[in-house]
């Protein structure tokens, strides 16, 4: 019978077939220089007796300084030298064979371009970021890649609007540092290759459109607008149940009926009104009508 591969197979067959093509191509990284053929060696060999001859005017020439912070990667007759990168301070190279290429190790930071994206939910939105990361393996920044610098910026672009573009608009305002480490944790698995490593990355500033933003300041001043009706409508719910209780408290004692009434009229007149009102009870005007 066939066999049947399901996906996770092949997911486990790809990643064992890039770990042995990576293996492969650090172990002829580390072979270096010891495959250069009789001819290189004839060749580093003359180098060798032209040094000697010219010392000591040669010795500046062979005697090169890179300072803390930079690596030293050494090309004899076009292949690495094995050792991999030096420095800091002081190598030596071989006039006329080796070339060298320094590599800065300090942190680079860079500000990813505002990208228009297309949002999960269908919203076209512009978002700009900031990338924090460093060389980790000067060789492979070297042999591996023409210019690590440039391609983690494309890289970064490009991961920016793959990763939006599986959000939604809420997803985006709201969850900025899960979007920043899933972008970290993607571009640091890309650039692993390259000798780079991801540090940090962040979302600077998420525009909308201006519409978007009127319609979003509408929603929520309706929001507001409706939530405060609400509560106007508790209070004064809550103010019918206390003036309920109140009546049902005078009904049961006519006399605090009274004191009310003159409660209220010593409320009016501390203010120094002109006009004072005088309730009369309802009583009195019905005597008053029946005659």
């Amino acid at each position: 019978m066939p066999k049947v591969f399901s996906m996770d197979d092949e997911e486990v067959a790809m990643k064992a077939a890039e770990r042995r093509e990576r293996q492969s191509s650090n172990k002829a990284l580390d072979d270096g220089d010891s495959d250069i053929g009789f001819c290189g060696w004839l060749l580093v060999g003359l180098s060798l007796l032209l040094m000697v001859v010219t010392l000591p005017i040669s010795i500046w020439m062979c005697i090169k300084i890179v300072k803390e912070y930079e690596r030293a990667i050494i090309f004899r007759l076009g292949r690495l030298l094995r050792g991999g990168a030096k420095g800091p301070g002081l190598f030596f190279i071989l006039p006329c064979t080796d070339s060298f290429i320094n590599v800065d190790m300090r942190t680079i930071t860079f500000d990813i371009p505002p990208q228009e994206v297309l949002t999960k939910d269908s919203v076209t939105v512009s978002v700009d970021g900031v990338v924090y990361y460093r060389v980790q393996n000067a060789t492979l920044a070297v042999a591996n890649i023409t210019n690590a610098d440039a391609a983690t910026r494309l890289l970064a672009q490009t991961t920016l609007r793959n990763v939006l573009g599986t959000k939604n608009l809420a997803e985006i305002l709201s969850d900025r540092e899960e979007i920043a480490h899933s972008m970290q944790s993607t571009l640091d698995d890309a650039t692993d290759d390259w000798g780079i490593k991801v540090e940090r990355v962040e979302i600077k500033d998420v525009k909308l459109p201006l519409q978007l933003q009127r319609a979003m300041a509408a929603e929520a001043e309706a929001t507001r607008e409706a939530r405060a009706k609400v509560i106007a409508a508790e209070g004064e719910m809550n103010a019918s149940r206390a003036l309920k209780e109140a009546s049902l408290v005078i009904a049961e004692s006519p006399s605090a009926l009274q004191l009310r009434y003159l409660q209220t009229l010593n409320t009016i007149a501390a203010e120094k009104n002109s006009t004072i009102i005088f309730p009369l009870p309802l009583e009195m005007m019905q005597a008053f009508m029946k005659r």
